[in-house]
């Protein structure tokens, strides 16, 4: 049982970032598409405003798990938090623009599945996010 514990800690720790940032990011997902859910078919929604509404609490909720469990940032001062912040919320405006796209299409103008729409959203802009985190927002500061 150990050496099986050993096993997986290893690889845990050999691709820690990648695996928090799966767990962090379903964890938001799932966030985004229930309010989603609950916008638009609850509480009777247009999808491009409950898609705002549910995006705004995902990126502050996002911002603060990347920042702590998945990326680590090292920043410690109000400005170069804020800076980090503003550069994350800035990312996040350009796959939220790109989602806020595939929803227009796919719903408003092709009258798909509104969930359906969602989630092919949400996988384009899963993957741009990771990349712009990753290579922008939370680089290693040299």
């Amino acid at each position: 049982m150990k050496k099986l514990w050993d096993l997986g800690w290893g690889i845990y720790k050999k691709y820690e970032e990648g695996i928090n940032y799966l767990i962090w990011g379903f964890i938001a997902f799932l966030l985004n598409v229930i309010l989603f859910y609950l916008l638009v078919n609850m509480c009777h929604m247009q999808e491009l405003i409950a898609n705002v509404i549910s995006w705004v609490i995902c990126v502050v909720f996002a911002y603060f798990t990347n920042r702590v469990f998945v990326f680590k940032s090292r920043n410690k001062d109000a400005q170069s938090v804020g800076k980090e912040f503003m550069q994350f919320v800035g990312a996040r405006v350009g796959t939220l623009l790109l989602e806020e796209a595939v929803i227009l299409i796919g719903i408003t103008w092709l009258h798909c599945n509104n969930m359906l729409v969602k989630l092919i959203g949400q996988v384009l802009v899963i993957v741009s996010n990771y990349v712009l985190s990753k290579l922008w927002i939370f680089k290693e500061k040299k």
